[in-house]
């Protein structure tokens, strides 16, 4: 049975539904997995295994009875620690939210519990998800699958963890300036950071509603297909038939190539040959409407951050992380007017970019500019993190500011991820183009 902890989610799926596979055997296997491992508890705030146990006889007896909900009916998974789960503490990763106990599910979880999956537990974050290395000296910080002393990244740090070391098949996080991305492609996984208002933020807990996002991360682009339906409720995508001969794409020279180390450069100058190899073509080009977005990144983020949180933070500030509790203070002073006028400009060059790259089917970056940071170091040196945090996050934000849908595909080189991006509401496509770029990752 073990053997089936690391296999993908929709594997697993196909299994149940052939009678090979028992949901109530499979959960148990993760429940036991989940308690035998010695970093659990980096891993999972809280295991949940008597829902997940509840949920799993109830998948047993529908596949018995031949009335699956879906193709993922049985599969256990895992939540990130901001997602709302009824009667069962949802803290956010911080001091200042805890024995915080919702009525209710988030909706996107009910969305998942309605088609079956199994709800395995809550997984640590960086606090308030404010971070994107991963670090949280408050509660837990999780391990990287390349090594428990390196940063998972953030701050879905926990929910790229429990599939990285086989404890759940797949994890549903949260991405507002990098959160699924960057842990995804620091544990060689694929992340779906999905365009705003995709998917349904009822019942998770904010940090910048304009920008905040639900995304799956997993082992495969079809498994994030299958998530992302199982979320909005809708009819998988259909991945199949989609070639890379003729696909024209562009490379985003501006901001994201500065300061890169030569492992994740190297991993994608070879990825985009592989996608040259398999019939794309492939160009480069500066975009000043990137860069000027970039610019306006410190009077949106901490701004809205700060407006959305300040009461809670302020009710006990010395409960927080300094660094987190810094970058949240840096919002507290700029003005309303700045503020919309940022908003403003950010809609502008949004118009600008997506004009500029109509003719591409898909825009090319390193999902992350450097490799894991050591642990120790981040936590002893305050310049250090915020140095690292900031280049952690530049080249996702670039998505997350242009409002795109972006799915970030391990490259086959440890720590290095690949990101294509499309315009907002394109993530049917995205993932089609997705599936067969993984196939010519794959070789």
């Amino acid at each position: 049975m073990n053997d089936w902890l690391t296999q993908t989610a929709a594997a697993q799926g196909r299994a149940i539904g052939a009678g090979r596979l028992d949901p109530v055997a499979l959960t148990e296997a993760y429940i036991d997995a989940i308690k035998a491992h010695p970093m659990a508890a980096r891993i999972y705030a809280r295991p949940t295994q008597d829902r997940a146990r509840i949920e799993a006889v109830a998948a047993h007896d529908r596949a018995k009875a031949g009335q699956r909900l879906g193709p993922l009916d049985g599969v256990p998974i895992s939540w990130k620690d901001l997602f709302d789960t009824a009667g069962i503490a949802t803290e956010a990763g911080t001091a200042l939210l805890k024995g915080r106990v919702p009525a209710l599910d988030a909706r996107v979880l009910r969305n998942a519990t309605a088609q079956g999956l199994i709800c395995l537990g809550k997984t640590h974050m960086t606090e308030l998800a404010f971070s994107g290395l991963g670090l949280n000296p408050v509660t837990a910080t999780p391990p990287n699958i390349h090594g428990a002393d390196l940063v998972p990244g953030g701050s879905s740090s926990g929910a790229a963890a429990s599939v990285a070391y086989g404890l759940a098949a797949a994890g549903i996080g949260s991405d507002t300036g990098g959160s699924v991305r960057v842990p995804a492609a620091w544990n060689d996984l694929v992340g779906l950071k999905t365009s705003s208002g995709r998917l349904s933020l009822e019942g998770v807990v904010p940090l910048c509603v304009r920008f905040d996002t639900v995304g799956p991360l997993t082992r495969s682009v079809e498994d994030a297909a299958l998530l992302l339906a199982v979320m909005e409720a809708r009819r998988p995508i259909d991945l199949k038939g989609v070639s890379l001969k003729g696909r024209r794409f562009i490379i985003c020279e501006s901001v994201a190539f500065e300061g890169i180390e030569d492992a994740p450069a190297q991993a994608f100058e070879e990825a985009v040959g592989r996608f040259e190899a398999a019939g794309a073509d492939v160009t480069r080009r500066a975009f000043p409407s990137v860069s000027a977005a970039m610019a306006l990144t410190g009077p949106l983020y901490p701004t809205e951050a700060y407006g959305l949180s300040r009461d809670l933070i302020e009710s006990d500030p010395d409960k927080m992380f300094p660094e987190i509790l810094a970058r949240f203070r840096a919002g507290r002073d700029v003005s309303a007017p700045d503020y919309v006028a940022a908003w403003h400009a950010l809609a502008q060059h949004r118009g600008t970019f997506w004009e500029a790259v109509a003719a591409y089917d898909g825009v090319l970056v390193p999902t992350a500019p450097i490799l894991p940071p050591s642990h120790d170091r981040l936590l002893s040196d305050a310049d250090y993190f915020k140095e690292r945090n900031l280049l952690t996050l530049r080249n996702t934000r670039i998505g997350n500011l242009l409002d795109a849908s972006v799915l970030t595909l391990p490259t086959g080189k440890p720590s290095c991820g690949l990101s294509v991006m499309m315009p907002p509401g394109q993530e049917a496509r995205l993932l089609r183009l997705g599936a067969a770029l993984e196939a010519a990752l794959a070789g």
